[in-house]
């Protein structure tokens, strides 16, 4: 029997693979620990026609129900290479990591070995290879900032590619993979990263405030990092397996960008943020508050799915949700925030054989 065969499983549950804990079963579902293996069970299942689905962390999936009849491919590579400085005397260093390696675990590292630059990025679960497809961001910074490129398998030209950052095509929660999801798989993510004393300047004033420093300012990474996480565990966002309102897919919907005037509508202190060319960015957990949907809130009191008791942005599986509960949960609260302001969230999930 060939290897990748032997490899092969089915009716393999996907729930336990996903931070939300929803989802039904792959019909057909591989493990891959190298690149290599990556690519070849890729390109199998394009030779068959095969509908795929890539998991790493899961921490961005809702899975319907009804599973995915495909070939599921758990992305489970891992590996970080600290590689030569950017020049001669720059303290700016290039640092590959695989994209299946745990993207808090390679925080947690890059910050004990003195890095700086993606410290406020910490606690978010999931994986290497999904932070650029997001354009994963928090506390005011971005992983667009520290991307150096990023190395990709072009599933349409079969060729293996490396593309640097402003071929990305960055944007806020946005870029060319999410743009095009069936055609790269990516493989590895190399960042820039700067070994110093210094964290990056905090610009976001929740955060500033609970290091007892002024927006703008700077202190030590390991000190933004523990900020960060104390942060997220209040509202919910790191991951506890035994804390059911941590099982989500963190935020659920993205904060909307709309334009001044429908920005200028709203109530003086919905919270606003400049986002070029006469766009203004919303805070999405104001607007869920502010229509009547606050922390835990719930279809009814037995639901299985509700919202954080810690975090309005957050739909949380109580232990026994299915995709559906929560599906319904955030037609409801998307559904009463068009009605009282006209303005439509977008979810930020991966919907995977599923839809609001």
């Amino acid at each position: 029997m060939p290897e990748s065969a032997s490899k092969q499983q089915s009716a393999v549950p996907l729930a336990p693979l996903t931070t939300l804990r929803v989802g039904g079963v792959a019909s057909s579902f591989r493990e891959v620990t190298s690149e290599a293996e990556f690519i070849e069970a890729v390109v199998r299942a394009d030779e068959r026609g095969e509908p795929l689905l890539l998991i790493a962390g899961g921490s961005n999936l809702v899975i319907a129900d009804e599973g995915f009849d495909g070939l599921t491919v758990h992305i489970a590579t891992e590996g970080i290479e600290v590689q030569s400085p950017v020049a001669v005397d720059d303290e700016q260093t290039l640092v590959r990591v695989a994209a299946g390696h745990n993207w808090d675990r390679f925080v947690a590292q890059v910050v004990s070995d003195g890095y700086s630059g993606i410290e406020t990025l910490s606690g978010i679960p999931g994986s290497v290879g999904a932070t650029p497809v997001q354009n994963v961001g928090a506390y005011g910074n971005e992983v667009a900032e520290v991307i150096s490129s990023v190395e990709v398998f072009d599933r349409q030209a079969r060729e293996l590619r490396t593309l640097d950052a402003h071929e990305c095509d960055f944007s806020y929660r946005h870029s060319i993979f999410k743009a095009n999801p069936n055609r790269w798989l990516i493989l590895a993510v190399t960042f820039r990263l700067v070994h110093r004393a210094q964290s990056v300047p905090i610009r976001y004033a929740e955060l500033a405030k609970t290091l007892e420093i002024a927006p703008g300012d700077s202190t030590k990474p390991i000190q933004v990092r523990r900020a960060v996480l104390n942060i997220r565990r209040r509202k919910g966002m790191v991951l506890d397996i035994d804390d059911h309102d941590s099982w989500s897919a963190g935020s659920f919907f993205t904060n909307p960008i709309v334009d001044a005037k429908t920005a200028a509508d709203l109530p003086g202190d919905a919270p606003c943020w400049p986002a070029g060319e006469g766009q203004v960015k919303l805070s999405a957990a104001w607007l869920i508050e502010h229509a009547g949907f606050g922390r835990g809130w719930s279809i009814g009191a037995d639901a299985r799915a509700s919202l954080s008791f810690k975090h309005t942005l957050a739909i949380t599986n109580r232990g026994h949700a299915s995709a559906d509960d929560v599906l319904e949960l955030a037609r409801r609260v998307r559904a009463g925030v068009h009605d009282e302001f006209g303005i439509t969230l977008h979810p930020e999930p991966n919907l995977v054989g599923c839809s609001l």
